[in-house]
């Protein structure tokens, strides 16, 4: 992660040296190959995450099943749920980002059922999420570490189907009247 601080000291040295400053960069900031929490610098095995056990549908031949999908929950996102929007979320728990992912593949908590599936790019989303309880502290105190809620406003009105396509057809067009675009 860049810090301000850092974003400054570039851009000045990058006025200064132009031909080194990404050189610079990757030594302020080096990439790294396959692992656990994308760019680990200011995240701990022991940071608090949130996890929400999501209902989600998918669609396959024109028929629509349910899945449960274990899904990282922002800090703002969590206080939007906690204020009774309807949401897709049944239990949230709170635990140390470590015990999730304790390497390269994600591990299910106990309290989420054992046919839940992870969510797309669960690492990366779950290092995101930690970040945003790490600037936002005060949050953390909606589900202490350890323990887990149920009480949200739990609804499937608002199907979310995850492997939907949206396919734009040629009569789904509003026509328009021949002078709609030109001046009169």
């Amino acid at each position: 992660m860049v810090k301000c601080d850092d974003v400054r000291q570039f851009a000045s040295f990058r006025s200064n040296e132009t031909h080194q400053s990404s050189a610079w960069l990757m030594t302020k900031h080096p990439m790294t190959a396959a692992t656990s929490y994308p760019n680990i610098s200011d995240v701990s095995a022991d940071d608090y995450l949130v996890l929400g056990l999501a209902t989600c549908f998918l669609k396959d031949e024109g028929e629509i099943h349910e899945v449960k999908v274990v899904e990282p929950i922002p800090s703002a996102a969590l206080e939007a749920i906690l204020k009774g929007i309807p949401t897709s979320y049944s239990l949230a728990i709170a635990t140390p980002i470590g015990a999730v992912l304790p390497g390269e593949t994600p591990q299910l908590p106990s309290d989420f059922p054992t046919d839940a599936q992870f969510c797309d790019d669960f690492a990366y989303r779950a290092t995101a999420a930690a970040r945003t309880y790490k600037a936002k502290t005060t949050a953390q105190q909606h589900i202490p570490m350890g323990t887990s809620r149920a009480d949200f406003n739990f609804s499937t009105e608002r199907r979310r189907i995850l492997n939907s396509q949206r396919i734009v057809k040629t009569e789904d067009n509003v026509k328009q009247h021949e002078y709609t675009h030109k001046t009169l």
